[in-house]
């Protein structure tokens, strides 16, 4: 479907202007969550997986597969208005699932960590670097979505071998705790299936008003 045709539906229209307000929305909510839970005080525990070994630096790594992640997916998606809008509320329902889980599990970060600077928010000069934003983890939790939205093998492969690199490198980097890559995991999972279900019921509805 092109956007031309994609936007002759009122119904299109509506849900694709919606979705972009409660991305907006979602996204200042979250930044300003952010600074609450980097002023917390959490707690840490022991994780046996990263004391197996010493961290190591793996920033650049990480970022050039995150952007370069996210630049197929423009790439991807471009032309695809649907799959477009199913990833932009996946994402949605994700980033709320997130607030919710650190809100309830307040963290401090692994004592070895390694800062991840973003490269793109250093270099621009904004932002601080964030270390409490921890149960789970949106890096690799953003990637996974790119990998469970993808419709084309290619780019399916690109992003679930970011998505494992990534992981491995944040846990390597020992800028999360491993419960958090393993939770982004299924988190993310579930938001996928629980959007989907609600599509369906969402769709059946609206065929059942119309007729």
């Amino acid at each position: 479907m092109t956007w031309k045709d994609f936007f002759f539906s009122h119904r299109n229209r509506i849900e694709f202007i919606t979705s972009i307000l409660l991305l907006t929305l979602v996204l200042f909510i979250l930044t300003n969550f952010l600074n609450y839970v980097e002023s917390r005080n959490g707690f840490s525990f022991n994780d046996p997986i990263l004391s197996l070994f010493e961290p190591i630096d793996l920033t650049w790594l990480t970022f050039t597969l995150i952007y370069g992640s996210l630049i197929a997916a423009i790439i991807n998606l471009i032309s695809k208005p649907e799959q477009l809008l199913f990833t932009i509320q996946l994402y949605i329902l994700m980033v709320v699932a997130r607030i919710i889980s650190m809100w309830l599990l307040p963290l401090n970060p692994p004592e070895k960590m390694i800062l991840l600077n973003d490269p793109f928010v250093e270099f621009f000069g904004t932002g601080i670097t964030l270390t409490k934003d921890l149960f789970f983890s949106g890096h690799t939790a953003t990637l996974f979505i790119l990998f469970l939205t993808a419709d084309e093998r290619l780019f399916k492969r690109i992003f679930l071998v970011s998505t494992i690199i990534v992981a491995i490198c944040v846990l390597m980097q020992h800028v999360h705790y491993s419960i958090d890559v393993f939770a982004a995991i299924l988190f993310t999972y579930a938001c996928y299936q629980i959007l989907k279900s609600l599509k369906i019921v969402i769709d059946r509805n609206y065929l059942l008003t119309k007729n």
